[in-house]
């Protein structure tokens, strides 16, 4: 174990304290006081380890618990020991701890208030020698300094002397914290931040600062935005590229692998970035017509991680509001050639979430798996193959041009598994691969141990195909299944599924759906039974007893059926 730095003073009466009386998320604190050790080691790896412990059990989700208010003096006493490593990764657990926007109840409330007492010490690191910690200080001192007076006072004075661009823009984000805080209860403070924030979106400041500002303000003071607020933003956002060097020196190796170390790794390349475009981007909220005009400033850059940033952007837009896509789509499709591997898989990414809305960029999907077509089958060390992303997100648009590369892909040595799934959305394109599908599952060993990976794929492609000559196929399964398979109901619901799409081509299922009745697949079969009969009488008593029985699933599934029995689901 690694040595740990002036463990004698920070961790004075650790042991006097009952830990294995106190819980956390999975029981018994009494673990904790090696966590609290591990984050003052000099082992990165297990500083990195212990705050993975820290928040995943002590902070589990947010929750503060018995343990979690125990630890709060030993954090505060570790973020003052400046040989100490990481301190601004104890910092801002402490600030979340604390954060009222998270945890509730009296627990919470102590640790919030015990926090506010000692807010001394963030005081004390405000001026750190420690850019890592000094930039994460603003946060705690705007939440657990009093009077608010004093906290705005400090941050005001650290701005005039910060020569750190990171530090600035915290303490930046801090006064925005501020001014939402104190604006709607007419504090004049308030007012004195938005002014702060007002001259910090102005020149001479860099770039990436007033970026900063104008975020802020966006959430504070939207009122005060200029009024060519987009124009402006894209010219600072070309500036700050134009300024923005090779970036910090890189870590020494990849790092551990823990939680937080992926976590760091799955950054964006431009965190920064990243992180004054989405703070402007939600503080835009509904302001759509603004916010595509954003994405689209963001996404003709000559700077490929302005145009990632703006492609993962545009996935959260586009989650919130489906409308006025079709520009940055296309443009999203552009990047599909691109030399960094980075944007263009965040392209691609984007594009087979967005689904039918990725039609704008099908011509550049298409051309994709055309030219290339070794990126229609995505192989993988550890996994199965699956189907690549750009046929996938080509498919996914429901364009005809993707049934004639899935039947390539067909005919090939290796189809992946997951070829099914992308049938529904091509409809009736997508019916000359029928036959190649109704041969792929009538091949599917019934005593495959992945039999629910392989079947269930090629079932929804069969039953969105209407296909009723895969019947023979189908009840091969069906009637084939192991009682000791894993996920078997599964695999018999998607069949069933499949037989009530055929209707009363498939009146040969009858027995078959009639001996599930009493089984957990009871509602699908019911579903499917009507739909091959049309007799109301067998399948309502079935229904009605579903739709009173323990399982809440169950219950919303038969309310379902029951509402396309219409009529003949009267009593």
């Amino acid at each position: 174990m690694a040595h740990r730095l002036g463990e004698d003073k920070v961790f004075r009466g650790i042991d006097e304290v009952d830990w294995a009386s106190l819980r956390h998320a999975y029981g018994s604190a009494e673990d904790v006081p090696g966590l609290l050790r591990g984050l003052a080691s000099a082992d990165r790896a297990e500083r990195q380890t212990a705050l993975d412990g820290m928040y995943g059990a002590v902070h589990h989700r947010g929750e503060v618990y018995d343990s979690t208010l125990a630890c709060v003096p030993i954090l505060l006493a570790l973020a003052v020991r400046e040989e100490v490593r990481d301190r601004a990764g104890v910092v801002e657990l402490l600030i979340s701890i604390g954060d009222e926007d998270a945890a509730r109840g009296d627990l919470a409330a102590r640790a919030r208030t015990m926090l506010r007492e000692r807010a001394d010490v963030f005081v004390r690191l405000a001026g750190d020698g420690d850019a890592g910690v000094r930039g994460a200080v603003p946060g705690a001192l705007m939440r657990f300094l009093d009077p608010p007076a004093r906290a705005l006072a400090l941050v005001r004075e650290r701005i005039t002397v910060e020569r750190d661009d990171r530090v600035l823009l915290a303490l930046t984000e801090s006064l925005g914290l501020f001014a939402r805080r104190y604006r709607l209860s007419g504090d004049a403070h308030a007012a004195e931040a938005v002014r702060l924030l007002t001259g910090l979106s102005r020149p001479p400041h860099g770039p990436a600062l007033r970026l900063a500002a104008l975020g802020q303000l966006a959430g504070c003071a939207p009122e005060l935005l200029p009024a060519d607020l987009v124009p402006a933003v894209v010219r600072l956002l070309r500036d700050r590229s134009g300024q923005r060097t090779s970036g910090a020196p890189a870590e020494d190796g990849p790092g551990p692998d823990t939680l937080a170390g992926r976590l760091l790794r799955l950054r964006p390349s431009d965190e920064e970035g990243s992180r004054l475009l989405r703070t402007l981007h939600s503080a835009l909220g509904s302001r759509v017509a603004d916010r595509i005009a954003l994405l689209c400033g963001q996404l003709t850059s000559p700077d490929p991680l302005d145009r990632c940033n703006g492609v993962w952007m545009s996935a959260g837009l586009f989650r919130e509001w489906r409308e006025g896509h079709a520009e940055p789509v296309t443009l999203i499709g552009g990047q599909l050639g691109a030399e960094e591997d980075r944007l263009h898989d965040a392209a691609v990414a984007v594009l087979v979430e967005l689904g039918e809305l990725a039609a704008p960029a099908a011509d550049h999907l298409h051309a994709l798996v055309t030219y290339r077509p070794g990126l229609r089958i995505r192989h993988r060390e550890r996994s199965a193959p699956a189907l690549g992303g750009p046929l996938k997100a080509l498919a996914g648009t429901g364009d005809a041009r993707a049934a004639p590369v899935l039947a390539e892909v067909l005919a090939g040595p290796v189809v992946p598994d997951d070829l099914g799934l992308v049938i529904p959305p091509l409809g009736r394109a997508a019916l000359p691969l029928a036959p190649a599908l109704r041969r792929r599952l009538s091949r599917v060993p019934l005593d495959a141990p992945d039999l629910h990976r392989r079947a269930v794929p090629l079932l929804s492609a069969l039953a969105a195909l209407g296909d009723a000559e895969s019947l023979p196929a189908v009840l091969r399964l069906l009637r084939g299944l192991p009682d000791d398979l894993r996920r078997r109901d599964a695999v018999t619901e998607a069949a069933v599924r499949a037989l009530g799409v055929f209707g009363g081509g498939a009146r040969e299922a009858i027995p078959d759906l009639r001996g599930l009745l009493e089984t957990d697949c009871a509602v699908a079969a019911a579903d499917a039974l009507w739909s091959v009969t049309g007799e109301a009488d067998a399948v309502l008593p079935v229904l009605l007893r579903e739709l009173t029985g323990p399982a809440s699933d169950r219950r919303r599934r038969a309310a379902a059926v029951l509402g396309r029995l219409g009529p003949a689901a009267r009593p």
